[in-house]
This record gives C-alpha cells, structure tokens and sequence, in this order.
C-alpha cells in the first residue's frame, strides 16, 4: 500500500468518525429534556445537572477543578469538573456559536476545560469548544472556561 492510500483511507477513517460523532450528538440531544431553573440545567437522560451561572475568569486546568471542588449553587457542594464525554453530552451540533442548546443562557463561544487528562500527554487536558464543538487538547496550564457538573 502506497502512501498516498494510506492517507486517504485514513481520511475516509477521520471523516466516518467525525459523521458518527455528529450523529451521537444529535440523537442524543433529541432524547434529552433540559430544563433550567435558578442557575442549574438538568439533564434527563444523562440524569446530570449543569451550572449556568456567570463563571469568573478563565482559568488554568488545575484552578478549574479547585472551582468545581468549592462551588457552592443551588444548595449542592458536591460539584466537580465534567469529563469530556460528559462535556460532549450538552453540545448541540445543530447551533454555532455558542455550539449548545439555548436552555444554557450563560456560554461563552470558546474552550472549556473537561478533566479528562490526555492519554499521551499528561501534561495535556482536553477541552470542548463551545463555538463549533470541536474537543482540543491543551496543556493544563492553558487558560479555559469552566462549567461544572453534579
């Protein structure tokens, strides 16, 4: 096998990926009831809640899960940074900008930390990116968004 078909089937293999993941993502989201109320977003399918407040600044991976860790909303102290497969659960591949449902009032179009450290680099975390929901990876010492998750 040349190089040249090596490539393309592996482009073929990124573009099936990329398809299938747009099609989890939009079936999830017609199965899901979100409903916001006082600063929280409940999800019933995945049966999480999400806050939806303003968020201070951006901040570096580590200051993001010590937010979560702390937050106090709603009553509930037992928040924590999502993982990325959480985080991927909320977006909403039908918009742009912010790439989420419109229940969410409070996004900002940008990255937005997951806990999830990368495989290959531990010094790496990913990220969703709330304008067009890509998943970039970054060094935790990159600033993010944070939304956190119980």
């Amino acid at each position: 096998m040349t190089n040249k078909n090596t490539r393309e089937i592996k482009n073929i293999f990124s573009f099936f990926i990329f398809q299938l993941s747009l099609l989890i993502g939009l079936s999830t989201g017609l199965f899901a009831t979100l409903t916001h109320n006082a600063d929280i977003v409940s999800d019933s399918l995945t049966e999480l809640q999400w806050q939806d407040n303003e968020t201070p600044a951006r901040m570096n991976w580590e200051s993001a899960i010590d937010y979560c860790e702390a937050l106090s909303l709603g009553g509930h102290t037992d928040w924590r940074l999502p993982n990325k497969k959480e985080l991927l659960s909320i977006v909403d591949y039908s918009s742009y900008e912010p790439s989420i449902n419109t229940v969410f009032v409070h996004t900002i179009s940008s990255n937005y930390w997951s806990s999830t450290t990368s495989a290959s680099y531990p010094n790496y975390a990913w990220l969703v990116d709330f304008k067009v929901g890509l998943t970039p990876g970054a060094p935790k010492s990159h600033s993010g968004h944070v939304r956190c998750v119980r």
